[in-house]
């Protein structure tokens, strides 16, 4: 009886929260239903609209045939090394030129200029003189998200306070204990910004890419299937990169709660 009057209790939370989940998904659940309508309307032909429900049997078939996991795991593996090593280099130059007039001197102009820049021109140069192999792709990835980690790491040791600083001073930190115990904490939520603008960078560049240098991968599965006039692999595609961007961008922002539980922003009220 007690389990009944507690079910009866807590549905109404539970019906709170089904409700606020399906408005949060509206607009992508009207998107498929518009899509299954066009489809079966007739304004478009099988060709040019594959069906819903042909696309996700696409997806079935590559993925109990392997398929579907094996370019899966190369386009993961290529924007997650080329995003890591970016997150190494980004972290460190950002913070060579926060403590170092003539680093930022050096770098400055560079950054200035290669930031907004399409890196993307920059591909035939890669090619040339790495090939089409992963070393060119990974490559191409880290000249591409290491600009916005860069910029994150400098802009947050910049924000530091300038009195919190002073106080460690006062209290006889020293240059090490400082930077790892003081700024580097203080810093961190610009820095996991930039992180978190680097990981679908990196994830876009690897799928172009694979688009642009053939072989193996979400982004050369779907130019495959586009030369052998193969909609609905090219659909099917679509659908595949988008889901695993909404999980990765999603597990990012998991991180950042986690590793900053305790910024004030945690206690802020998030709609993620």
């Amino acid at each position: 009886m007690a389990g009944v009057i507690e079910e009866r209790a807590d549905e109404p939370g539970f019906l709170s929260r089904l409700g606020h989940g399906l408005a949060r998904w509206s607009l992508v659940i009207g998107l498929f239903v518009l899509w299954d309508a066009l489809a079966r309307g007739g304004a478009f032909t099988p060709f040019m609209l594959p069906s819903p429900q042909s696309v996700a049997l696409r997806i079935w078939a590559d993925a109990t045939g392997g398929e579907l996991f094996i370019n899966i795991g190369l386009t993961l593996y290529r924007s997650m090394t080329g995003f890591f090593i970016a997150a190494v280099l980004g972290v460190s130059i950002g913070l060579f030129m926060s403590r170092s007039a003539g680093a930022r001197w050096f770098f400055d102009p560079v950054i200035s200029v290669g930031f907004p820049m399409p890196k993307i021109t920059f591909l035939p140069v890669i090619v040339l003189w790495l090939g089409f192999y992963d070393t060119a792709k990974i490559s191409m990835i880290v000249f591409d998200t290491v600009f916005p980690v860069i910029t994150g790491t400098l802009v947050g040791m910049q924000s530091v306070e300038k009195e919190l600083v002073w106080s460690a001073r006062n209290m006889g930190a020293k240059e090490r204990e400082l930077l790892w115990q003081i700024m580097l904490p203080a810093a961190s939520p610009q820095i996991m910004t930039g992180l978190q603008v680097a990981l679908p960078i990196s994830v876009i560049v690897a799928i172009v890419a694979e688009m642009l240098m053939g072989g193996y991968g979400l982004g050369g599965a779907m130019m495959t299937a586009s030369r052998f006039a193969n909609s609905v692999g090219v659909f099917a595609g679509i659908v595949e990169i988008a889901v695993i961007g909404y999980v990765m961008v999603k597990t990012m922002s998991i991180i950042r709660r986690r590793l900053l539980i305790w910024h004030q922003e945690a206690s802020e009220p998030t709609t993620a």
